[in-house]
């Protein structure tokens, strides 16, 4: 202490390292949360970027209902010039036996021509392998039945990276990741603190509650850099991930989101004294963004009335963002709407948080 009773600037900032490398040893010690912070997005990336691998096009199964003697040319001329189509595949079937493949998902489309010549397709419209299979078969049917082109078509097949699944998945992991750390780490670390009366004690020490709380936003910045490493080297590593724009803005997005998600998680505990009170409010707040914000599908698969809603959320910002960096090359300028609202989200939530969090 010195001659004024003031404790000297070189021992608290010795003191706030203290706490940062407390929260980073109960970090180290929680085998749950280690898994669930590194290992589990790992191993989701892994497992659904395998399921949906770019395969190759699946065989489409067409069945031709039998037709009178005199009709089966034209139909056999049709089935000849799908021969050279590997992805569709002609069965001749009798009527209950296409209906009843067609209903068990055997076939994707029943071909059926009457006595006068006329066709009739049967297939159900919600499943995209009937629609095309309509589409291919009434094109080689009509050339059959001697329609000609204007001319002759060529296919020059291109793979891109950037337009595969597990491209647009690993932003959304990363993006979700940096919602579970942030919200659990935070939240539950101090609802743990004020459940074991832990938090009134340390207020009446001489460390200040902004060194207190500083600790564990240093602390989670630390981690962040190991979390944006290990999932985004992963998805670059193994399916060769894309990372077109500037590694420093990816950072900032990663930077800018770990806060605004720390903040809402320092709102959410901000009272609560039970960790089943923690858990429930941190799963509603949560489990909607999981499902809107664009983690697994894109969030323009909702209706357009939802849009407004669905691009507010402080997720759905930092998915696009990160999308937008790592898939298309945005550059700062290409991402300033999203972090906007991310920085709308982080002075909010800190600024609620503060004003109402209890100490004891």
């Amino acid at each position: 202490m010195t001659d004024q009773g003031r404790t000297p600037r070189g021992w608290k900032e010795s003191q706030l390292a203290q706490m940062v490398f407390v929260r980073l040893r109960e970090f180290v010690r929680e085998p749950e949360a280690f898994f669930w912070v590194f290992v589990f997005p790992i191993l989701l990336a892994g497992g659904l970027g395998i399921a949906f691998r770019n395969k190759p096009a699946e065989i489409v199964h067409v069945a031709v209902v039998e037709a009178p003697p005199a009709l089966r040319a034209t139909l056999t001329t049709a089935t000849q010039l799908l021969a050279g189509n590997s992805g569709i595949d002609v069965q001749t079937m009798t009527v209950d036996s296409a209906a009843l493949a067609l209903r068990t998902g055997t076939v994707a489309l029943i071909a059926v021509r009457g006595v006068d010549g006329s066709i009739e397709y049967r297939y159900d419209p919600a499943r995209e392998e009937s629609r095309t299979a309509r589409l291919v078969f009434d094109n080689a049917l009509q050339r059959a039945m001697g329609r000609t082109d204007a001319s002759a078509p060529s296919d020059k097949l291109v793979t891109e990276k950037g337009a595969r699944y597990i491209d647009f998945l690993i932003p959304g992991l990363l993006g979700m990741n940096l919602l579970g750390s942030g919200v659990w780490g935070l939240g539950f670390a101090l609802v743990d603190l004020r459940r074991k009366k832990l938090l009134k004690r340390l207020v009446a020490t001489p460390m200040s509650r902004s060194q207190f709380l500083a600790s564990f936003m240093i602390s989670r910045l630390v981690l962040l850099c190991i979390e944006v490493t290990a999932l985004v080297g992963f998805g670059v590593l193994v399916f060769g991930v894309p990372l077109r724009g500037p590694l420093w803005v990816l950072a900032l997005i990663a930077v800018i989101g770990s806060l605004c998600f720390s903040g809402l998680g320092l709102m959410i505990s901000s009272r609560v004294k039970t960790m089943e009170g923690a858990s429930g409010l941190m799963n509603a707040a949560m489990l909607p963004m999981w499902v809107l914000s664009g983690v697994f599908f894109a969030s323009s698969n909702f209706p357009a009335a939802m849009q407004p809603i669905v691009k507010a959320l402080p997720l759905t910002a930092v998915n696009d963002a990160l999308r937008a960096n790592m898939l298309q090359g945005a550059s700062i300028g290409g991402v300033l709407p999203q972090l906007a609202v991310i920085g709308i989200w982080t002075v909010l939530c800190f600024t609620i948080a503060l004003r109402f969090f209890d100490w004891k």
